[in-house]
């Protein structure tokens, strides 16, 4: 951040972005409630802790969405929708946690109260961004707190490389159903206000080459060829010495 001068001139509100449910998203469901008869109680809606792997998937045959659920949440499938073991088919995608949150608690509570005022936690398990190009280390990073900088994000892929551009990273994000790329430059204060400062799940992270760096693999690639052709002469004179002599 070469144009911050002074600790004031960078003193501007922290905004974090909404986590936006996508399709593939991994959705940690909780949910708690004040009754105390058997029939209502919120350990039917939530999801058995075993002691298996996380990661071993179990499919519900009920519905027609299809969508996978596990021991880890349930998974948003192609159509946006996640399958809850009791609730059916929800949509998803597109909506916050708090506004799937509130989406499943009046599930609860209408037009038959299931659970007597509950309370509905959603939390995303599978937040990552992938890190390519110019980095110490290339590829996916698992974010737990589901907030990462790509400042913070740069480092836990090692830094940028020396041949790393750091005035023009790329950002390449799916939003809306939409692909689009942002450029950041790490040079400059307006990092902090930029709508890529904070990434979003699944982003793909770029660092290209600098020009140093393409200068310097052309410069091997002609002193590669200088010294192949100076090879060529050495053989060549090396032969015809040899069928002078004869």
């Amino acid at each position: 951040m070469q144009d911050v001068n002074s600790i004031d001139s960078t003193k501007k509100a922290v905004s974090v972005p909404e986590i936006i449910i996508q399709k593939g998203d991994l959705l940690s469901i909780q949910i708690m409630s004040l009754s105390t008869q058997p029939e209502k109680s919120d350990v039917l809606y939530n999801l058995p802790m075993t002691g298996g792997s996380s990661g071993a998937g179990m499919t519900s045959s009920s519905g027609s969405s299809g969508s996978a659920l596990n021991a880890s949440g349930y998974l948003v499938d192609e159509e946006g929708n996640i399958m809850h073991h009791r609730l059916g088919v929800i949509h998803a995608e597109g909506l916050t946690k708090k506004q799937l949150a509130d989406k499943i608690k009046k599930l609860l509570t209408e037009p038959v109260e299931l659970l007597v005022n509950p309370t509905v936690i959603v939390k995303l398990t599978n937040f990552k961004v992938t890190m390519l190009g110019q980095v110490g280390g290339q590829g996916t990073i698992f974010i737990p707190s589901e907030k990462v900088t790509v400042l913070e994000a740069i480092g836990m892929a090692g830094g940028i490389t020396d041949y790393g551009k750091k005035t023009g990273v790329k950002i390449l994000r799916e939003k809306n159903g939409q692909r689009e790329i942002g450029l950041i430059d790490l040079a400059s204060k307006d990092i902090f206000t930029s709508p890529y400062y904070y990434l979003s799940q699944n982003d793909v992270v770029i660092v290209e080459e600098t020009n140093r760096r393409l200068n310097d693999t052309e410069q091997a690639r002609v002193l590669q060829k200088i010294s192949f052709a100076f090879t060529m002469v050495t053989i060549a004179a090396t032969i015809s010495n040899l069928f002078i002599k004869n």
